[in-house]
């Protein structure tokens, strides 16, 4: 059992920067390839449409998790469980996301091999260790259940939206149709049924008092020209307009280098969960934006004159703060998984207060570049805010899409990767 702060029950993950000298003391099998899963993403990101990277990660770490407890047998297997495994857990570790990242990324298939066979030669380990036969097992079964998912489908739609009030359609400057508008519609991890299972009512009307009050608050803090927000308020909002995939997989990691467990099961199982819960809340989201194909605010307040609402008033030159990207507002992919990885984490530790701990961003923009927290749920607060100050969402679809991925964290831990105990 693994040694938590605070005497809790599970625990938390390990990382490792792969290439460095000096290995972090709390480095372990899962987060080293957490990391090698976040580069080989990164180096493919040019071919693979937003959100679709939250399917690999959540493979990859299915299939760790699953080699893992082939040999710890605490936790359910996501998948039908290996029997009779032998050979080192960390050979069949590195095995199963090398695995699924050759499946997934098979242009990269020399070099995330070569990075493979480097993991295995530092930490001792042999190609023919046993435990490499069941992480490819382990691999083989997630690439197996995922084959007809309803993802990158043959011949994806092009989605451009409609041109009466409210209807979303391609912002500027790009004016890209909607990106992977088949996402919604791609079998979910831990709901293991059909998309749209977090039902909320629609956005609300533009007629509507609600919508007349999350547009002017729009409209004023987040502004690229005239706006009202505070100092501080721009540097949040800058700071969380980084890659959320990458930045919430740092911060978990970041946490568990603090020592906060030292189990491999643990750090599989968290991470685990989390993808799995990202992965379902985006897609739920997806589901949501093409179902009810919002406006964004760029649009909405050019075209405030024409909604109805007479306490919108249009500003035909106002822009956000950065640029919108390429798919509907309601509901706010961002809050979806940044709700999905806190709730995941208040989950784990039974508590949304153990410790503090650190977010960091890689946006300059965002000048202080590392906030440090003391409640998991205060991250998921703060990302609401600042989608609103960036200019890119309404209040409504940044709330919503947190409880969104709170629900979906609460339905993965309810209904996969169980204590057996």
């Amino acid at each position: 059992m693994s040694t938590i702060r605070k005497g809790h029950a599970l625990g938390l993950a390990c990382v490792i920067v792969i290439g460095l000298s000096v290995v972090p003391a709390g480095a372990d099998v899962v987060t080293d390839w957490n990391l090698t899963a976040q580069q080989v993403s990164g180096a493919g990101a040019a071919t693979r449409p937003t959100p679709s990277g939250s399917l690999d990660f959540a493979m990859v770490h299915i299939a760790i998790h699953d080699a893992i407890q082939a040999f710890q047998q605490r936790f359910e297997s996501y998948n039908s469980p290996i029997i009779g495994a032998t050979g080192s857990p960390i050979a069949a570790a590195a095995k199963a996301a090398r695995d699924v990242l050759v499946n997934r990324f098979p242009a990269q298939a020399a070099s995330i091999e070569t990075t493979y066979q480097n993991y295995l030669t530092s930490k001792g380990l042999l190609p023919t260790n046993p435990g490499v036969a069941i992480g490819a097992q382990a691999a083989a079964n997630i690439i197996a259940a995922r084959a007809n998912d309803g993802s990158f489908p043959q011949n994806p739609e092009i989605f451009t939206g409609g041109t009466g009030p409210g209807e979303w359609r391609p912002t500027p400057p790009a004016f890209a149709p909607m990106s992977a508008p088949w996402f919604g519609n791609v079998v979910p991890f831990g709901q293991r049924d059909t998309p749209g299972q977090l039902p909320e009512p629609p956005p609300p009307h533009l007629e509507s008092g609600a919508y007349a009050k999350d547009y002017n608050e729009v409209k004023a803090l987040g502004a690229l020209v005239g706006s009202s927000r505070t100092t501080e308020q721009t540097r949040l909002a800058y700071f969380y307009s980084d890659n959320f995939g990458n930045q919430l997989n740092r911060a978990v990691r970041d946490i568990v280098l603090a020592g906060h467990v030292t189990d491999i099961g643990d750090s599989a199982r968290l991470f685990a969960l989390a993808s799995v819960s990202a992965a379902d809340a985006l897609i739920n989201a997806w589901h949501d934006k093409r179902y009810y194909n919002f406006w964004r605010p760029i649009t909405a307040i050019v075209e405030g004159d024409n909604d109805g609402n007479p306490r919108t008033i249009a500003d035909p030159n106002w822009l956000p703060l950065i640029n919108t990207p390429p798919y509907p507002d309601y509901t706010s992919g961002a809050n979806s998984i940044t709700g999905a990885f806190m709730r995941t984490l208040e989950l784990f530790f039974e508590d949304d207060t153990p410790f503090s701990f650190n977010v960091n961003s890689t946006v300059a923009l965002a000048v202080q570049l590392t906030r440090t927290y003391s409640r998991f749920s205060d991250v998921a607060a703060d990302v609401v805010d600042a989608r609103i100050y960036l200019g890119i969402h309404f209040r409504f679809a940044d709330t919503v899409a947190r409880r969104h991925g709170k629900q979906s964290a609460d339905q993965a831990f309810s209904h996969i990767l169980r204590p057996l105990d």
